[in-house]
C-alpha cells in the first residue's frame, strides 16, 4: 500500500493494543523485515485480510467505471491514510470526511482533493480553511450547505480568503438528517451560494441512506423517490450554474445500484458516489444490505476485518467468555459473529457452531452447544458488522496477507479518530 504521511506508526509501542510487547521502540519497517506472523500476535486484535481489501477496492472501481461515475469514498469508515491512498490508486478522485477533524487530520496527512459531506459552521474551522487552501492552491475542498444560515457562516470565515471552495446543496426530506426538506428551499440556498463573491455552486448532494435501512421493496422505493427528488432539484439549478465541473453526489454503501439506475446518464453532471465501508465490507448489516445481492453487475464484496479473541473463562456448561468487547468491536448493527476455533493463533481451526449472546466492555459471552470442547487459552474468530465502529477502536491495526493458518503480517496501518 501507498500513503501519505502518517500512513503507517513510525514507531510501535505497547499504547496501541495490537502491537506485541516485543516490538515496541521498533519502527515498522523493522517489525514487518522481521517476517512477524498472526502467532507473534496477543488477544484480542484486529486483523485485516490484504487479498480481500485489495479485490474490494478492484471490485468497486470495476463498478464505477463501467457506470461512467466518480467515486469520492467516505474516509470516515476507517480513518486509514493508507487505505485512502490505496482507493485514490485505483482511480478515486477525492476522499470524502464527515466533520472538520477528519478534514484537517487528511489535509495533515497529505491528501489534496477533499469532500466534506456535511455542514460546516465553527468560525475557527471555516477560517482555518480559508488560510489552508490560501497556502496551498492544490488542495481542493467541496462543502455541502443545506440552509441560509450555513452559507452565511462560510461568508462569514472566509472573509480573509482569496479563493472560493465549491459548495452543493444538500437536500434531505422529512424525518431525514440534514438537507433542505424541500426543493423549493434548496434552489433559494442554490441562488444564494451563486450570488456570493466568496463560494462557488457546484451542484447538489444527499443522503439516500437516511431514508431506509433495509432492502425490502418499500425502502428500495423510498430510496428511488428521494434520488428523484435530488434529480429535480439538480434540473431546476442548472441555470445557476458556472462553467466547471457540476456534480450530482449520492450513494452511501446500502444503495448505490439505485444511484445508477436513477442518476445514471444525469444531463449536465458528473455523478459522484461516495461509498466508502464497500473497502472492508463486513459480515453483518453490509453483507445483509449490499447491493451484490440485487444486481448482476453489481461489486462482488467480502469481508475484509475479523476478530481474535480468547477463551479467559469458562464458568458454566455452554458458556465461554472472550477476553474481547465494546473497547474492540462494534456492537451497533448486530454481535460479533463466531466463526472458528482453534488451540491458538495461528494453529488449526475448526468451524465454531455458537453465538455470541452479549458484549461488555471487556468481555463478550459466548454461547456454546452441550459438549463443545472449548477451553480456556483457546482462541476464536469473529466476523464483525459495520466497520465504521470497529475501526475507531483500534489506532493501528495489522494487515495479514495469505489464508494460511499462521498469515504474515504485512502491514500496519494508523488509524485518526
Amino acid at each position: 500500500m501507498a500513503g501519505g504521511n502518517g500512513a503507517r506508526p513510525a514507531v510501535l509501542s505497547v499504547l496501541d493494543k495490537a502491537v506485541p510487547a516485543w516490538a515496541h521502540g521498533m519502527t515498522t519497517a523493522g517489525f514487518l523485515a522481521r517476517g512477524p506472523r498472526l502467532a507473534d500476535l496477543s488477544t484480542p486484535v484486529l486483523v485485516l485480510d490484504r487479498a480481500a481489501i485489495a479485490d474490494n477496492v478492484a471490485e468497486f472501481a470495476r463498478w464505477t467505471a463501467a457506470h461512467g461515475f466518480d467515486l469520492e469514498p467516505h474516509g470516515k469508515t476507517t480513518m486509514a491514510p493508507a487505505l485512502w491512498q490505496e482507493q485514490l490508486d485505483a482511480g478515486s478522485t477525492a476522499i470524502t470526511v464527515a466533520n472538520l477533524p477528519q478534514l484537517q487530520a487528511a489535509v495533515a496527512t497529505g491528501f489534496r482533493r477533499l469532500h466534506v459531506a456535511n455542514a460546516i459552521a465553527d468560525p475557527a474551522g471555516i477560517r482555518w480553511l480559508g488560510e489552508a487552501l490560501d497556502a496551498d492552491p492544490g488542495l481542493e475542498v467541496t462543502l455541502w450547505a443545506d440552509g441560509v444560515a450555513t452559507v452565511e457562516a462560510l461568508e462569514r470565515g472566509l472573509a480573509a480568503a482569496d479563493r472560493q471552495p465549491t459548495v452543493l446543496v444538500e437536500l434531505g426530506g422529512p424525518g431525514g438528517r440534514t438537507g433542505a426538506r424541500t426543493v423549493d428551499e434548496a434552489v433559494a440556498i442554490g441562488e444564494r451560494i451563486a450570488a456570493s463573491p466568496r463560494l462557488r455552486l457546484g451542484g447538489v448532494t444527499g443522503y439516500e441512506g437516511a431514508f431506509a435501512h433495509d432492502s425490502s421493496a418499500a425502502a428500495l422505493g423510498t430510496v428511488d423517490d428521494y434520488l428523484r427528488t435530488l434529480k429535480e432539484l439538480h434540473a431546476r439549478l442548472r441555470p445557476l450554474y458556472p462553467e466547471g465541473r457540476i456534480v450530482v453526489s449520492a450513494g452511501g454503501s446500502a444503495y448505490f445500484d439505485r444511484v445508477a439506475a436513477i442518476l445514471g446518464g444525469i444531463d449536465g453532471a458528473r455523478v459522484v458516489v461516495r461509498s466508502g465501508a464497500y473497502i472492508i465490507h463486513d459480515d453483518g448489516f453490509y453483507r445483509g444490505i449490499t447491493p451484490s445481492g440485487r444486481g448482476a453487475d453489481a461489486p462482488r464484496l467480502r469481508s475484509a476485518m475479523h476478530v481474535w479473541a480468547r477463551v479467559i473463562s469458562r464458568p458454566e456448561p455452554g458458556l465461554a467468555l472472550l477476553d474481547v468487547g465494546r473497547r474492540d468491536v462494534s456492537f451497533d448493527d448486530g454481535l460479533p459473529e463466531p466463526q472458528v476455533a482453534a488451540a491458538g493463533l495461528g494453529a488449526p481451526s475448526r468451524p465454531l457452531p455458537a453465538e455470541i449472546s452479549a458484549v461488555n466492555d471487556q468481555h463478550a459471552f459466548l454461547r456454546l452447544p452441550p459438549g463443545d470442547p472449548l477451553a480456556v487459552g483457546d482462541v476464536v474468530r469473529l466476523g464483525l458488522s459495520h466497520p465504521c465502529t470497529v475501526f475507531d477502536k483500534w489506532r493501528v491495526i495489522p494487515v495479514v496477507a495469505d489464508g494460511a493458518e499462521d498469515p504474515r503480517i504485512v502491514d500496519m496501518i494508523s488509524t485518526y479518530f
